[in-house]
């Protein structure tokens, strides 16, 4: 599947805050927090449909001020409970994100323990792995002008 995203994060006190606007019109505010670590980590989030996403951007950043954009084309695959989305970051390059979905049995190491499986199969190495988010990465470079994940829980 193919999606078009246009994110925008805001800034906020602690974790992330972001409107993901699609390219049918939709959009989606999520908040998210979770370690800057190198490798698979865990993340907590709430997404929360969102039917008008332009007004509810500009109403955002009014009150929070802008801290980035992110434009990504997503190539998103289904696997069990993982989903691998390859991504192509505008400005920035290529990303593969894998995204387990922890089940409500699930602990994080059992993630951890699926994540690892998938690295192996598609041939990622630990050295691969990248800290924190887009956005840091690209902030390194130009500070004004970041990207940003979209990792939703441990992968």
């Amino acid at each position: 599947m193919l999606i078009d995203q246009e994110d925008t994060f805001f800034h906020v006190p602690h974790g992330r805050l972001k409107l993901r606007e699609f390219g049918d019109g939709t959009g989606e505010l999520i908040e998210y927090d979770r370690s800057d670590s190198a490798g698979p980590k865990q993340s907590t989030y709430i997404r929360c449909p969102a039917s008008e996403p332009h007004s509810l951007k500009a109403a955002l950043a009014a009150a929070l001020g802008v801290r980035a954009v992110v434009k990504k084309r997503r190539t998103l695959f289904v696997a069990g409970q993982a989903r691998i989305h390859l991504d192509e970051v505008v400005g920035f390059g290529w990303f593969i994100e894998l995204e387990i979905v922890l089940r409500p049995e699930h602990s994080g190491t059992e993630g951890q323990v699926i994540a690892d499986r998938l690295m192996s199969e598609l041939g990622i190495e630990s050295s691969d792995l990248v800290a924190g988010a887009y956005a840091d990465l690209l902030a390194n470079e130009e500070p004004d002008n970041c990207v940003e994940p979209t990792a939703n829980s441990c992968g």
